[in-house]
């Protein structure tokens, strides 16, 4: 069972979880300075961290499961642990269900509108792994998916959703579906031989990467906007500064005829930015103001 569960935290990148836990943490911190005038309490924290491996944990091994035939014809994935046979569907889903309970305790230990969302949250970690196979929009539903995140810190904190909160969530939303629009330059040929849909399969790499920079250029103004909008002050501004400046490298790191560097543009990047933006956040919100 330890080998196995070695295997599906290989599999499903588990310490990816770090694109998106730090945003979680910025939605808590934000929300309850904005909203509650308070900070997070320690026991929230913990719950948002349960949520978050439990929702990002589920949903990655639902997507190896759903789709486990196109990964075996895909050279790039062939040698994952399902088609390469390392793990059998039926282990998979029995760690997508205790990442389920874990995200559903954690739910109902912080507020009723937490509970509420869950069917949300279910729906989109499902939906999201089959939208390829019918819609080119398909890294917009990642994206919506994963800005969840910061949007459930908020709710997890606050117990409510305000304008400044969907602002962040579309903000990271508009972040993920440009980095998953980069990363999906690497399979084109293989989408469009397997009738796959996707934006570089749609409207070209150059296009695709074109539609990403846009992406993130509202990404960035996003960012800003929230230091419009709340109580951030000049140590969050350097932190958007260097997350603008970080989504800027990643973009002349791709190019439409070098995808070379594209993983140092998905992976190293994208992690960074997310800890660079909770690290500033931190800093202005909860260091600066406690002296």
């Amino acid at each position: 069972m330890i080998g196995k569960i070695r295997v599906f935290l290989e599999m499903i990148k588990f310490e990816h979880t770090l694109f998106a836990l730090p945003f979680a943490y910025v939605g808590a911190i934000l929300g309850a300075v904005t909203v509650e005038k308070r900070l997070p309490e320690w026991s929230e924290c913990g719950w948002i961290l349960l949520a978050m491996v439990g929702a990002r944990t589920a949903a990655m091994g639902l997507n190896r499961v759903i789709d486990k035939a196109i990964d075996a014809r895909n050279p790039r994935t062939a040698m994952r642990a399902i088609p390469a046979g390392l793990l059998k569907s039926k282990d998979v889903l029995i760690f997508i269900v205790i990442s389920f309970i874990a995200l559903f305790w954690a739910a109902s230990q912080l507020n009723s509108l937490a509970v509420k969302l869950l069917p949300v949250a279910v729906f989109m970690t499902v939906i999201y792994s089959y939208t390829k196979r019918f819609t080119w929009a398909c890294h917009i539903i990642l994206g919506l998916t994963l800005g969840l995140a910061p949007l459930g810190g908020w709710v997890a904190v606050t117990g409510g959703v305000t304008w400044t909160s969907i602002i962040l969530y579309v903000t990271v939303a508009l972040w993920t579906a440009g980095f998953d629009i980069i990363y999906a330059c690497q399979d084109v040929d293989f989408d469009r031989k397997e009738g796959l849909h996707s934006i570089p399969v749609r409207f070209g790499i150059a296009g695709a990467l074109d539609i990403a920079k846009t992406f993130h250029a509202l990404t960035a103004a996003g960012f800003a906007l929230l230091l419009v909008l709340t109580d951030l002050s000049w140590w969050y501004f350097v932190g958007m500064i260097v997350a603008a400046g970080l989504m800027l490298y990643e973009h002349r790191l791709v190019k439409p005829n070098d995808l070379s560097k594209l993983n140092a543009a998905f992976f190293t990047m994208n992690g960074i930015l997310s800890a660079v933006i909770f690290f500033f956040t931190f800093i202005d919100l909860v260091v600066v103001r406690s002296w």
